[in-house]
């Protein structure tokens, strides 16, 4: 069989010139794998970004998957907008309730359903304000009784403030005294009183030490509570660099549980105001109780009802100091959930 002879020809039937290649295809392109020449087909240079109108994917959006979903009955999310609610305005909802008591009072008097051998009625109860301050009884009275309160709930709240400072910062203090403060805690300080009037008497000192003993346990509770939720990690930072433990129980630890602290402050205030209606019980002859023991046996509803509301009136004006003292101190915690003024 004879070999084919090679004619030293191109299939095209041209002879080899012996030029290098250019580097191109038949068609003018650039054979794949080689580095691009950086223009596109039409003599002009590639910016790398698809077609206006277009993808990445090279599809316009009617052609892309999804793109033409309807979004008409979606609502773009707005945030709450709180409105700032007037001082006028707060103090005016706020008075609605007792405003409201104050003439269903009134009409049930008027109407005869309130007899006044059950209830005085809203005029006999000035007249009795009247009568009672004039004679100078109610400014007596009222004097006596906040200066029982007073000391009384300065006792209670130091003793309540340094108990629950050693129980909340030191393990052995918790060890030995919380068992028995809790303890203490659960006994009605009511049932105290025929018990005081045997070690004390039927003088002062019974009187305030029952009211002292009252206000304890809740600002012991609240103080406790907030030492131990103290940050701990702070409080070892502190001792780190060098302080003692006064400076940090001063410096962090009471700044750290001051909500706590205030809160207990306003129930050992209202607690204050309950044991000194109790305490003015233990055969009184002066102050607010004493002054509701002779209406009672004169039957005297008008002056009953003046030391009630005066009993309410402390318990209220107890009350928005300790607010006061929650906008001072903690300025933070003024504003509500609706943006005013609480």
């Amino acid at each position: 069989m004879t070999a084919p002879i090679v004619t030293g020809k191109t299939p095209t039937g041209k002879p080899p010139t012996g030029k290098p290649s250019t580097g191109k295809t038949p068609t003018g392109k650039t054979p794949t794998g080689k580095p691009s020449t950086g223009k596109s087909l039409a003599g002009k240079p590639s910016t790398g970004k698809p077609p206006a109108g277009k993808s990445p994917a090279g599809k316009t959006p009617e052609e892309t998957p999804g793109a033409g979903q309807d979004t008409a009955g979606l609502v773009a999310p707005r945030p709450p907008v709180h409105r700032a609610r007037s001082r006028t305005y707060s103090l005016t909802v706020r008075a609605l309730g007792p405003v409201a008591l104050l003439a269903l009072w009134w009409a049930s008097s008027a109407t005869g359903l309130l007899t006044p051998d059950v209830l005085a009625s809203p005029a006999q109860v000035v007249s009795a304000v009247g009568e009672l301050w004039g004679n100078g009884q109610l400014s007596d009275a009222l004097a006596t009784s906040l200066t029982r309160s007073g000391l009384g709930l300065v006792i209670g709240l130091a003793a309540g403030l340094t108990l629950g400072i050693t129980t909340g910062f030191t393990r052995l203090g918790d060890e030995l005294l919380d068992s028995s403060l809790q303890t203490l805690r659960t006994i009605p300080f009511l049932s105290l009183v025929p018990l005081f009037m045997v070690w004390f008497g039927i003088n002062e000192t019974a009187k305030i030490l029952l009211i002292a003993v009252a206000t304890t346990f809740p600002m012991y509770v609240s103080t406790a509570g907030g030492v131990r939720n103290t940050d701990r990690k702070l409080v070892e930072a502190m001792r780190s660099f060098g302080l003692g433990r006064l400076a940090i129980v001063r410096q962090v630890v009471l700044p750290g549980a001051l909500p706590s602290l205030l809160a207990g402050l306003r129930l050992s205030m209202t607690l204050s105001v309950i044991a000194l209606i109790a305490a003015e019980e233990i055969n009184a002859t002066e102050g607010i109780g004493y002054l509701m023991s002779q209406a009672q046996s004169y039957a005297r509803t008008d002056v009953l009802a003046v030391c009630i509301l005066v009993y309410g009136l402390l318990g209220l004006t107890a009350d928005v100091l300790v607010r006061g003292l929650e906008r001072v101190l903690m300025p933070w915690r003024t504003a509500g959930p609706g943006g005013g003024a609480r």
